[in-house]
């Protein structure tokens, strides 16, 4: 396990999501839509809707906000049309970057993605060029300080209901899944009354790069705004030790 702060790097984020809640809402509102048009409004019955609203949750998105997207997608099914995207390529000190989208017009998309590496000295690759240095994994990050349970008893919860992997960090527990078992992780950590500071499956980089040059540092940041800014993009994952 990489000595990487992830709970920091999650707390920062949600500083940085708090000065701009319509861009979090606007990625979890197309989440919510894509997971209604294909598996139905019905989180009972739609396992990834389910891990959208704990997602929605985890954010701080309201009930009746929530709700009110599963109802508008119920009712606009056959007019939404996301696709679903992946950009690869590099940043400055060949820093590998994943970008996914969910757009309903992959021209624009393209073009905004292309011009943030290139704003920032980078490249966009072709498919795979980077993914391999990459895992596809749930990832559960807890908080230390709103967890009740004993470490021992979180760990074997997890790990009996599928998990790969727990690890402890000073401020933060970390539980990794197979994509295919995060979902029911995730569950019987709800079950549990288990607060989830992130619940996802992301792509998680098998080793991460320092950057020393402080010019290499500032057109990574350049590109990592541009694509936080844009709408289309759902998640971006790069393995840069910040």
């Amino acid at each position: 396990m990489s000595g990487h702060s992830k709970f920091a790097n999650i707390k920062h984020k949600k500083e940085k999501n708090d000065a701009a809640k319509g861009k979090i809402f606007t990625i979890i509102g197309r989440e919510i839509a894509v997971a209604v048009k294909e598996g139905g409004p019905d989180p009972n019955n739609n396992s990834r809707l389910r891990d959208v609203i704990a997602k929605a949750k985890a954010n701080n998105m309201p009930n009746d906000t929530i709700e009110r997207g599963i109802k508008r997608a119920a009712g606009d099914a056959g007019s939404v049309n996301y696709e679903r995207v992946t950009y690869e390529g590099y940043g400055p000190g060949g820093i590998a970057i994943i970008v996914e989208a969910l757009t309903d017009n992959k021209n624009r998309t393209a073009s905004n993605v292309r011009n943030a590496f290139t704003k920032g000295n980078g490249s966009l690759g072709t498919t795979g060029c980077v993914s391999y240095m990459f895992d596809q994994k749930g990832q559960i990050i807890i908080d230390r300080e709103e967890c009740d349970m004993d470490a021992d008893d979180l760990m074997m919860t997890a790990l009996d209901a599928g998990a790969e992997d727990f690890s402890e960090e000073e401020d933060s527990f970390e539980i990794l899944t197979s994509p295919e078992d995060f979902s029911a992780v995730r569950e019987a950590l709800e079950t549990q009354g288990i607060p989830m500071a992130e619940a996802e499956i992301k792509m998680i980089p098998q080793n991460y790069v320092a950057l020393s040059d402080e010019n290499d540092i500032k057109f990574l940041n350049r590109t990592l705004d541009l694509l936080d800014d844009d709408d289309d993009v759902q998640a971006v994952y790069h393995n840069w030790d910040e």
